[in-house]
């Protein structure tokens, strides 16, 4: 006795009257097939041309002695024509015991109906796969984020935004990839467990390497591993990959997510900002076939060049605040307080920096912009290299566009000493957000390592900012969700 539900019991049964007709049941293979949007797009070649087609059984419109079918495969859905007299009288049975859900192979001629639709008339059909799960009750546009979320591959059937999404992010990487590599960039791949994390401020994750008997980290960046490279004499690195942060979900932020790093000897952040406006101008052409996307409300132009924004100038613009006139951390905390920016009351001056950007700059920064040239103390500029002429600040920027962060870029600190002072003051501070001192990164720093310039930028939201998906978990196929029942457990 099958422990299916009614349904599925009763999709068995059909199953069952199926195979008595004597005709073709799931063969191993179909094909070679053609997609709809081949038809379509060839319709004038194909028109009377005999095809084959697969795909997901998504509507079905009976009519006596024909019928009206619509399958979905990857470009979309495809209408089907099925007519008694031409499919015989098994074969059209064979058809009518077909279920919503199903994988079914046809083969026709392609022609266009009265209204006007390119469409396969049948003549003959089979079925692939056997649907004992019906598509949940209001499929179409399914919305409920859990379902969504938990069951991706429901998502991919009932979302045709879902399938777009993930077809544009294939391409996207592809096109990264192209980029990169016709620059002379390598790419290579480093540790994704560490025995010491680094190249960010976040919590790692935490596990345990059985057969070594000490405790390892999944990298938060790769980017200590990737300026050995240079060290050792790779002058152009990149490598895409996963990291993970063991922090919470937000709009913009998953705990594991897809992250591009380079690195490039003899150049600086600035070189870095020409590179990276070209490369993602270059890839939305390449994909999207325009550097004008809209996000939301906003149509935002992603052709070069990009605005460059110093903190300082920002801060006067967004917040009527010019930093240089607060050299303390208390002046700097009062001045946030008063602009309705809640700071820790030990929050130092470039951590008072950091709130003010998030909470009154950011969100202004629609157009591509640089934000750049950030405070020493600044949160994330341990490995920034000082600013020439001004040693107070870093050579770094912040890319934002549609009023988020899409990278973190240095010129990078090769000074063996400053790093060295800059690690042990981090690691003393007890927030729990800094690596420890990294002695063999600083060996490494010891042997030289050229002026350079780097930068990491989240692919994931690059995908979010062309393909106008307001979730980062839209981008990301399998976001990590709360186990079933987890929560009524814990209550």
């Amino acid at each position: 006795m099958s422990d299916r539900d009614d349904i599925g019991q009763l999709r068995e049964r059909k199953l069952a009257e199926l195979t008595t007709l004597g005709l073709r049941v799931a063969p191993n293979r179909f094909g070679p097939i053609r997609h709809g949007d081949e038809i379509r797009d060839e319709f004038d070649a194909l028109d009377g041309e005999r095809v084959s087609v697969a795909g997901r059984l998504m509507r079905v419109r009976l009519m006596g002695k024909a019928a009206f079918a619509h399958i979905q495969d990857l470009s979309g859905q495809l209408q089907l024509y099925f007519k008694r007299d031409d499919l015989g009288e098994a074969k059209y049975e064979y058809f009518k015991l077909l279920d919503l859900g199903d994988i079914i192979g046809a083969e026709g001629t392609v022609f266009r109906t009265r209204t006007g639709e390119v469409s396969v008339h049948v003549d003959d059909v089979v079925l692939l796969s056997k649907a004992f799960a019906p598509l949940p009750e209001k499929f179409h546009g399914l919305s409920d984020v859990e379902t969504r979320y938990r069951q991706r591959y429901l998502d991919l059937i009932a979302n045709e935004e879902s399938r777009r999404i993930v077809v544009v992010r294939s391409a996207i990487v592809r096109s990264l990839r192209r980029f990169l590599d016709g620059r002379g960039f390598i790419e290579v791949e480093t540790p994704v467990m560490q025995p010491l994390y680094g190249g960010g401020v976040a919590k790692p994750f935490v596990t345990h390497y059985a057969a070594l008997d000490m405790d390892v980290y999944l990298r938060i960046a790769t980017e200590l591993y990737l300026k050995r490279l240079i060290v050792g004499g790779l002058e152009r690195v990149y490598e895409i990959g996963k990291d993970f942060r063991n922090e919470g979900f937000s709009r913009k932020n998953s705990p594991e997510f897809t992250m591009c790093e380079l690195y490039e000897a003899y150049a600086d952040y600035g070189d870095i900002m020409d590179l990276m406006e070209r490369m993602v101008a270059c890839i939305a052409q390449d994909v999207l076939s325009t550097q004008v996307v809209r996000y939301g409300d906003y149509e935002i132009d992603l052709a070069p060049p990009w605005r460059r924004l110093t903190i300082r100038d920002a801060l006067v613009q967004y917040a009527d605040l010019d930093m240089a006139e607060y050299r303390s951390a208390e002046s700097m905390r009062a001045a946030a307080v008063a602009r309705g920016v809640e700071v820790n009351d030990d929050a130092t001056r470039g951590e008072v920096v950091e709130r003010l950007v998030s909470g009154l700059v950011e969100s202004n920064l629609i157009e591509p912009t640089f934000l750049m040239d950030y405070p020493i103390d600044f949160p994330g500029s341990l490995l920034a290299k000082r600013k020439q002429g001004d040693l107070e600040l870093t050579e770094r920027f912040e890319a934002y566009a549609a009023g988020m962060e899409l990278g973190n870029a240095f010129t990078e600190l090769n000074d063996p000493d400053d790093q060295r002072r800059r690690m042990e003051e981090a690691a003393t501070k007890a927030d729990g957000g800094h690596q420890a001192v990294d002695h063999d990164f600083l060996l490494a720093l010891e042997h030289g390592m050229p002026p350079t310039g780097g930068l990491g930028f989240g692919v994931d939201r690059l995908v979010m900012l062309l393909t106008n998906a307001h979730q980062v978990r839209e981008t990301i196929l399998f976001p990590l969700l709360r186990r079933r029942g987890a929560a009524d457990a814990q209550s």
